[in-house]
């Protein structure tokens, strides 16, 4: 396995490649990251896995400066998944005008409407942080087939259309969210929960489970499931972002005659300094 850090190596590494899997990642991986890396290594000849912590897709108060760097285990992990090359750049090898403190953000990318709701109403510019640093590693690595995981969906969502708006020739891969034996999504995240945390975390899929249930019983009163589940939630001492039945297909506001939806949640464990480790989590459902 080979480990890269510049473009110029990136593109001699890849030169004359057949067939190119790409799993961008922020690095402190999981199982589901690994999963994502044997899709990838399904569909292609060679993969390559990018770990860099993309500093556009934080807004002021989150957690950049604090979110995990685990460089050396990321690799191991990689290695023994059977992984190709690790791309692993700088931020002044990904962004050109980075003046050694600030990002002048003078090129990026702007997402659908859709990039301001969910998770873009309450982290405004995130979206166009993150398919700008996608589209920038697109061009870096110009992959065949792309995988990204399902647990972000208006992720997936929002480079899906990315892709067809800009005419890329990569195919994109959904993986399934995989999840810790309490039905937990995986995320790096989840590393900040105290033990109390982690043993209640799971509430968040149990209260989408819950919209799941009543929807497949013929409930269509989409507003007052998901403001059930938010006071529910906000009860048990969640600080609940968002709970959102959606089309699955267009991500748009859940309509009767659709039958393809997806529940969507976000939340903060508690409101206490401690807990202040916001998850997310979604489950696709057919009516």
């Amino acid at each position: 396995m080979q480990i890269i850090h510049t473009v110029t190596e990136l593109r001699a590494a890849l030169n004359n490649q057949a067939s190119i899997g790409f799993v961008p990642t922020m690095g402190n991986l999981h199982a589901g990251h690994i999963h994502l890396v044997e899709l990838a290594k399904q569909h292609a000849t060679i993969v390559v896995v990018s770990i860099f912590v993309n500093p556009l897709q934080f807004g002021a108060n989150e957690d950049l400066a604090s979110y995990p760097r685990t460089l050396e285990a990321d690799c191991e992990k990689l290695k023994l998944a059977g992984t190709d090359i690790v791309f692993a750049p700088t931020v002044a090898e990904m962004y050109v005008d980075f003046d050694g403190k600030n990002l002048n953000q003078s090129m990026t990318i702007t997402p659908p409407p859709i990039a301001n709701e969910l998770c873009g109403a309450s982290r405004p510019g995130h979206f166009a942080g993150v398919a700008t640093v996608v589209m920038k590693l697109f061009n870096m690595v110009q992959p065949n087939v792309a995988v990204f995981g399902k647990k972000d969906f208006q992720q997936l969502f929002i480079i899906k259309e990315m892709v067809k708006q800009f005419n890329l020739p990569i195919e994109i891969i959904a993986g399934e969210t995989m999840r810790e034996a309490s039905d937990l999504a995986m995320s790096s995240r989840n590393g900040y929960l105290t033990d109390a945390q982690r043993a209640s975390a799971s509430q968040l899929n149990s209260a989408l489970q819950g919209i799941v249930n009543q929807l497949k019983s013929g409930n269509k009163d989409f507003l007052s499931l998901e403001s059930s589940a938010a006071d529910h939630l906000n009860k048990a001492g969640w600080e609940v972002d968002y709970i959102s039945i959606r089309s699955a297909l267009t991500l748009q506001p859940a309509q009767t005659q659709d039958s393809h939806l997806v529940v969507l949640g976000a939340a903060k464990i508690s409101n206490n300094q401690a807990g202040k480790t916001r998850l997310i989590d979604n489950i696709e459902v057919n009516v």
